[in-house]
C-alpha cells in the first residue's frame, strides 16, 4: 500500500484541500447571506467535478433532498454537497473519490435530530441507491425536518 502524501503537519494533500475549501466557504458565508441560487450553483459545481458512481450518487441524493426537504438550503461543506437549515448543515454527501475511500457517504449532523433511543447511525456507506435505500433516506430526511 502506498504511503499517503503528507506534510510535516500530518495532513494529506486531500485533507489540506478540504480544509482550505472549508475556510473559503466560511469566508464566503461571513461576507454576505448566501442566496439559495448561490448554494445551488456551488453544489452543482461540486457534483460536476465528481466522476463515475460518486457523480451519479451525488446527483440522486441532491434530487432526493431537494424533493423531500425543500426547506433545506444547498451549500458546500468541505467542498462536498450539503444541505442546511438556518446556516447549519443538516445532511451531507461525501464522495468516495475525495479521500480514496471504497464507498461514498451520506450523513447527518446533530441538527437533523434523527435520534432513535440511546444510539443511532448518523452516516451511511453508499455503493448504490436502490428504491429501498431511497425510501430509507427519504424517511430520514422527513424525520430530520420535524
Amino acid at each position: 500500500m502506498a504511503a499517503k502524501n503528507t506534510d510535516s503537519s500530518g495532513f494529506s494533500s486531500a485533507e489540506r484541500q478540504a480544509m482550505n475549501a472549508r475556510a473559503r466557504e466560511l469566508a464566503a458565508e461571513k461576507r454576505a447571506d448566501k442566496k439559495r441560487a448561490d448554494g445551488e450553483k456551488a453544489v452543482a459545481d461540486a457534483i460536476a467535478q465528481m466522476t463515475g458512481s460518486d457523480k451519479r450518487l451525488a446527483q440522486r441524493i441532491h434530487e432526493l433532498v431537494t424533493k423531500t426537504a425543500p426547506d433545506l438550503w444547498p451549500k458546500t461543506w468541505y467542498g462536498m454537497p450539503a444541505y442546511a437549515r438556518e446556516g447549519k448543515v443538516v445532511c451531507f454527501f461525501q464522495a468516495a473519490g475525495k479521500f480514496g475511500a471504497r464507498y461514498a457517504t451520506f450523513g447527518f449532523n446533530d441538527t437533523a435530530t434523527i435520534d432513535d433511543g440511546s444510539m443511532w447511525p448518523v452516516a451511511f456507506a453508499l455503493i448504490d441507491l436502490t428504491p429501498a435505500e431511497e425510501k430509507r433516506i427519504t424517511g430520514l430526511l422527513e424525520q430530520a425536518r420535524a
